[in-house]
């Protein structure tokens, strides 16, 4: 084996940060929460939107960390969480404006910034329309996102597809994102939103919704100005282990 004589400089000034990809779904559009300082120039020239997060403080767990950051802004502990993975690319802070911005909120100087991923699959309400550390939380269609900081963009795109997986593997999950009770064609929206194509209604019913876990109730909407559709609602118990 031939030695490697590249010269590798030793980088002693990385940070370690957790963001957060939090994901819900209004009964048509899959949506991810997004933060915007509160107190920002709106003509300052740096991106404003980013991935809920921050940077780790020394002793800290990242799991701690990325529950925190969840809890404050759905308002709630009985939540989905998962750590996804490590972004680390030394292009994250390439763009100047994403380094000044973050400089400006933390008053003092970074490096390089290597995140850990989160995501969480969370019930759109009123709760989350909140504020963390200066920033406000506002819902945005996954389908149109704005220009983000750093490398937020690319992160969602990759959860989205973590997520695709998990409506075939895990697809309990899913309820995580729907009220408590829901109907067939709430539900069918959700997967599509997920897979990013309609699907066939019977198929649909074939390959989902004879599934043990989903409860029909006795229950119909109400006032609507279409045929009155039945609900349902997500039974844990009957997921398999």
């Amino acid at each position: 084996m031939q030695p490697d004589n590249t010269t590798r400089s030793i980088s002693f000034d990385t940070n370690v940060s957790v963001d957060c990809v939090i994901l819900g779904f209004d009964g048509e559009s899959l949506k991810v929460l997004l933060s915007r300082r509160s107190d920002e120039d709106p003509h300052a020239q740096y991106t404003h939107l980013k991935l809920p997060g921050r940077l780790l403080y020394a002793n800290e767990d990242p799991d701690d960390a990325a529950s925190d950051i969840i809890n404050q802004l759905t308002g709630t502990r009985n939540h989905f969480f998962q750590q996804f993975r490590a972004f680390g690319s030394p292009d994250r802070t390439k763009n100047p404006k994403d380094v000044l911005w973050l400089e400006n909120a933390i008053k003092q100087k970074i490096g390089r910034i290597v995140t850990i991923a989160y995501f969480s699959l969370v019930r759109i309400n009123n709760r989350t329309h909140r504020t963390f550390a200066g920033y406000d939380a506002t819902w945005y269609k996954v389908s149109e996102l704005p220009e983000l900081a750093f490398d937020h963009s690319h992160i969602i795109r990759e959860v989205l597809k973590e997520l695709e997986d998990l409506s075939t593997l895990r697809p309990h999950l899913l309820f995580e994102m729907l009220p408590a009770k829901f109907t067939a064609l709430q539900l069918r929206h959700l997967h599509e939103q997920i897979i990013g194509h309609d699907m066939d209604v019977r198929n649909f019913a074939k390959l989902i919704m004879n599934k043990p876990y989903i409860v029909p109730l006795d229950e119909w909407e109400q006032n609507v100005s279409h045929r009155a559709a039945r609900y349902y609602k997500f039974q844990p118990s009957k997921v398999k282990k």
